[in-house]
């Protein structure tokens, strides 16, 4: 019998020894036993002590702040984080899952990472699907959380992970509105008229510098992607595909997908999209839209005030973010999450009692009232209310950001990914109002949930060298037909039909 199994036996045992002792040394010394009564009481007043690895996507923040102090005061925890860097994040991943040294709960980006999919299939991590049930216990987690989130990240039907908190709504793809009209240029309803745009901006010199250096264009990857998945949209590459089999065939290498590779193509001919597409880090590409040398690029829409505020501070003071509505020739050029992406495990080493207190921390982040904490922090604090709009403050600025929204599963909000927590209320309203009908009119990647073993196993052989073949497409070192026959190529892969066989499967049983 294992010590999880024999548990329950020794709290018994050890209950009815200390129950035995107590009854014993309760005549004459009521006051002793009320004594260690109190003592009993406080000790299970204890803050959780929780070992925690999860992203950084801001300064590294002081656990001993104004919100970390009172997230770990109202969920009755106390924080031991390891926060590391987003663009270090997938690498120490990898690295620790490969070391089997795990902390107490990972907090990571992508549930469905195959490295993560192997470690849990190899029992790295608590199935949870049993200490849920029917949820009874854990309203929070049934409730708040995004639609279907526990179902798209089952792992052979259990459930190994809890969602972090994401809105359908996420990226846009921005320009910069102010340069649109400074250069007299309509704003963009089509991806030819975007490309269009773009190409009149890069000679046009918006930022009055005399020189020809604007940017079009950026992203942190070799096929943009902080935006491939908004371009692709367009393209129709989100639509199930399938192949004569019918198999459902892997987003990147549906004809769709070729086409969107085709018009990145052009941008690059044109001199719309960045030269240095190819290499760039997102740090970097982030650094270079915020210092106001790029015109366009594709990230979550909630950082716009933020990068605003940066723009006017490096001398562009009238800058201003749009999030374009952009039609395709097949659908908008829309990307959608499942809500929920990232994900909080548990390693098998943690004893099941403290799995336990676990759930029910996790069950408290996901709260109406906590999530509000995640979002604004204290009123007084980190904000103000301005005509009824919670509105941060340069303390809430520093302290309440989107590294600190990793620490727990925070309840869904529809505009979560899209409203400034530094913005007034008519700055939001305005920022709702262009991206108002997104959900409507987006696209789903349905890989964002599929997951094939034998999928992940040919494409880790595989994605570098397609993303060197895309690369070599967009910068015209091949041309679109040798492409097409490389992606022919991979498609055609008898391990290739059989993975779509089983995503083809998997997504008639799981499709929303």
């Amino acid at each position: 019998m294992n010590v999880v199994k024999r548990l329950p036996v020794l709290i018994t045992i050890l209950t009815t020894i200390t129950c035995m002792t107590a009854c014993s040394s309760n005549v004459g010394n009521t006051q002793s036993n009320s004594k260690g009564t109190e003592n009993a009481v406080n000790s299970a007043k204890e803050p959780l002590s929780i070992q925690m690895f999860a992203g950084l996507y801001n300064e590294v923040p002081d656990m001993n702040d104004a919100f970390w102090t009172e997230w770990q005061k109202r969920t009755n925890s106390k924080l031991n984080m390891e926060w590391v860097p987003s663009g270090d994040l997938d690498t120490k991943l990898d690295l620790l899952l490969a070391s089997a040294q795990l902390p107490e709960v990972l907090s990571v980006p992508d549930f469905k990472r195959p490295s993560l999919i192997g470690a849990i299939k190899s029992g790295a991590f608590w199935d949870l699907t049993p200490l849920l049930g029917d949820f009874s216990k854990y309203p929070n987690l049934k409730n708040n959380v995004g639609a279907n989130a526990f179902k798209y990240r089952t792992v052979n039907g259990k459930i190994y992970s809890l969602p972090g908190s994401r809105s359908a709504i996420d990226p846009g793809i921005k320009i910069r509105e102010d340069w649109l009209k400074k250069l007299n240029i309509p704003v963009p309803t089509t991806l030819d008229e975007y490309a269009d745009a773009l190409v009149k901006i890069t000679q046009g010199d918006p930022d009055g510098n005399g020189r020809a250096d604007t940017l079009g264009l950026i992203g942190g990857g070799v096929i943009i992607s902080d935006g491939d998945a908004s371009f692709a949209s367009g393209f129709g590459a989100m639509n199930p595909t399938y192949n004569n089999e019918g198999g459902l065939i892997y987003t990147n290498l549906n004809p769709q997908y070729t086409d969107t590779i085709a018009y990145f193509r052009k941008l690059y001919q044109s001199g719309a999209l960045s030269k240095e597409f190819a290499v760039t880090k997102r740090t970097q590409a982030q650094d270079l839209f915020t210092t106001g040398r790029a015109a366009s690029y594709t990230r979550s829409i909630w950082w716009d005030k933020e990068w605003e505020d940066l723009i006017k501070k490096n001398g562009q003071p009238d800058a201003k973010i749009l999030n374009l509505t952009l039609k395709g020739p097949k659908a908008y050029a829309v990307n959608l999450t499942i809500g929920g992406t990232g994900s909080f495990l548990i390693s098998k080493k943690v004893p099941e009692a403290k799995v336990i207190q676990l759930l029910d921390y996790f069950e408290k982040t996901a709260s109406t009232e906590m999530t509000d904490l995640a979002y604004y922090g204290i009123e007084g604090v980190h904000h103000t209310v301005i005509d009824g709009q919670k509105v941060l403050n340069e303390k809430g600025v520093k302290e309440v950001n989107t590294t600190s929204k990793n620490a727990g599963v925070l309840a869904t909000m529809k505009w979560g990914k899209v409203i400034s927590a530094s913005g007034d209320k008519a700055y939001n309203d305005a920022k709702i109002a262009e991206v108002k009908n997104f959900d409507e009119i987006g696209s789903v990647d349905p890989f964002n949930y599929l997951n094939s073993d034998i999928w992940n196993e040919l494409w880790a052989k595989r994605q570098d060298e397609w993303k060197s073949m895309v690369t070599k497409a967009i910068v015209g070192q091949i041309t679109m037909e040798e492409y097409q026959k490389y992606v022919d190529t991979i498609n055609n892969l008898p391990e290739a039909k059989k993975a779509y066989a089983e995503f083809a499967t998997q997504y008639k049983a799981i499709k929303p």
